[in-house]
């Protein structure tokens, strides 16, 4: 598990987002220390209000990459001025990105005792724990072990309590959803979702991540059940992490390059407005400059409108920690071409939303000052400015129309 020591600089929005980040880290097993002398991973969130508030935030940055082997920065400072942290060693990214990045690939780890969790009109579903990998770079599955699901009923009754409890949005979690129902010898994440859908009410359904292989073996079924139940986010998060067989045989990832592109051709075929999310790790002890440039190609070749890039950072105890590690500039650079492409691409994906409008957009939370985020039919992220005029609060349903683009989300208005 990593060791991690978090800062927070600005707003209420910095703090908040700051929980929730550490919220998650705590959830995949990692735990906070107190100082970044003995933390694997700093993260910094920054604020930039004044020009003193930008040199404050680069000078505590440069402290922070010299005192740990990992340092994440993220908030205002380095989403509008991301630029100003190119000559650090340093991963900048979106909040929401920060969680998965520091996992280093691996699975989200929960408690045996894991229940479900209410959190505004956020319903949280752990449907099984444990996975069926063995890969070589993570940790997590010494905490896990092989899955365990629980049978469907029980998991539908659970989702049916957050929905009459008032949950709009349901977001079902696991190590590895896809595998769910393996141990009792049946692949029946479709079967579950499907169930899910049928509870009375009107509510969204976000599937949480599912490795490749679960997904390959019932990629026609899976994809069948989103294209004809409107409660489930046209959404898919299934993490490559090479785009190299050779490499993903050594990260003992069990599929291959191949049965991925499988998955995406059968979304789709089968959606036409989607969101495809995926990981990659960077840097791999074995990762060769052809490996990665198969891993860009990959990444130009598929699209993903979501993206997590993370550099290979060695865990203790696990088989990739034997192996010679690369140099930290290769990683650093490898990246950061990764990291420009990947803004790019989803940049794009986001500006091709311009002018759109979107029907029945679930208002998700508050967000920033007098707004709210809301997502789409394919969870993807649209901010409502001054909302307070128009009413909107979390768990609304709303028609928007995309006004303009960041990057990584839009901005919309009523329609």
């Amino acid at each position: 598990m990593a060791r991690y020591h978090i800062e927070t600089y600005g707003c209420t929005s910095n703090r908040g987002e700051s929980r929730e980040i550490e919220r998650r880290l705590r959830d995949a097993g990692h735990y906070r220390v107190d100082g970044p002398e003995t933390a694997d991973v700093a993260i910094l969130n920054t604020c930039t209000v004044v020009e003193k508030t930008e040199r404050n935030m680069l000078e505590r940055a440069t402290e922070l990459s010299e005192d740990t082997a990992d340092l994440f920065v993220t908030g205002c400072m380095a989403l509008a001025q991301g630029e100003e942290f190119a000559g650090l060693d340093a991963q900048v990214l979106h909040w929401d990105e920060v969680p998965t990045a520091v996992t280093n690939g691996e699975c989200p780890t929960t408690t045996p005792d894991a229940e479900p969790i209410l959190d505004g009109v956020i319903g949280i579903l752990p449907i099984a724990r444990g996975c069926m990998s063995d890969c070589s770079y993570c940790i997590t599955k010494h905490a896990t072990g092989k899955i365990e699901s629980p049978p469907i009923e029980e998991n539908v009754e659970k989702a049916r309590a957050l929905v009459h409890a008032g949950a709009k949005e349901l977001r079902i979690t696991g190590q590895d959803t896809g595998v769910y129902g393996w141990d009792t010898g049946e692949r029946k994440l479709h079967e579950l979702l499907k169930r899910i859908c049928a509870i009375d009410g009107d509510f969204r359904v976000r599937v949480g991540m599912a490795n490749p292989k679960g997904v390959h073996g019932i990629r026609e079924e899976l994809a069948d059940v989103f294209a004809t139940n409107d409660e489930l986010y046209d959404f898919l998060h299934a993490p490559v992490q090479s785009g190299s067989d050779d490499v993903l045989g050594d990260m003992r990832r069990q599929h291959q390059v191949s049965e991925y592109l499988e998955v995406v051709e059968t979304f789709d075929d089968a959606l036409g407005y989607w969101t495809l999310s995926t990981d990659f790790i960077v840097g791999f002890p074995t990762e060769t400059d052809h490996d990665h440039e198969q891993s860009m190609a990959l990444l130009r070749e598929t699209r993903p409108e979501k993206i997590n890039v993370t550099r290979f950072s060695k865990r203790p105890g696990t088989d990739a920690a034997e192996m010679k590690g690369l140099g930290g500039t290769i990683k650093k650079e490898r990246s950061k071409a990764m990291s420009k492409l990947k803004l790019e691409i989803v940049g794009a994906a986001y500006e091709e939303m311009v002018g759109d409008t979107r029907e029945d957009v679930l208002v998700v939370e508050e967000g920033t000052g007098d707004s709210v985020k809301c997502r789409d039919s394919a969870y993807r992220q649209l901010i409502v400015r001054n909302a307070s005029e128009y009413g909107l609060e979390p768990g609304q349903f709303v028609d928007l129309e995309v006004t303009s683009a960041n990057t990584v989300y839009a901005f919309a208005e009523p329609v």
